[in-house]
């Protein structure tokens, strides 16, 4: 639990690169949409599952599973579950 609200606090840090968003949009089939506000509302919906492992926090909602580098914040990748 811990572990989880330290990315919260964080959440305004998240973001990803301009590779990323193509490899999101591909693997979750998403157009015109904001990736990075979308994963951050996936990341803040109250039944999401947060847990820390290794270098990477994963985050499960709604069938999909987010990538999220521990110490930079950014979105590696996200993908049907």
């Amino acid at each position: 639990m811990k572990n989880k609200q330290i990315l919260l606090d964080n959440i305004n840090n998240v973001h990803t690169t301009k590779m990323g968003i193509e490899r999101i949009k591909k693997n979750l089939k998403l157009e015109n949409v904001n990736i990075v506000e979308y994963c951050k509302n996936k990341i803040l919906d109250k039944n999401c599952n947060i847990f820390l492992k290794g270098k990477n926090w994963y985050c499960e909602a709604d069938n999909i599973i987010i990538t999220i580098n521990y110490n930079s914040y950014t979105i590696i990748t996200a993908h049907k579950i």
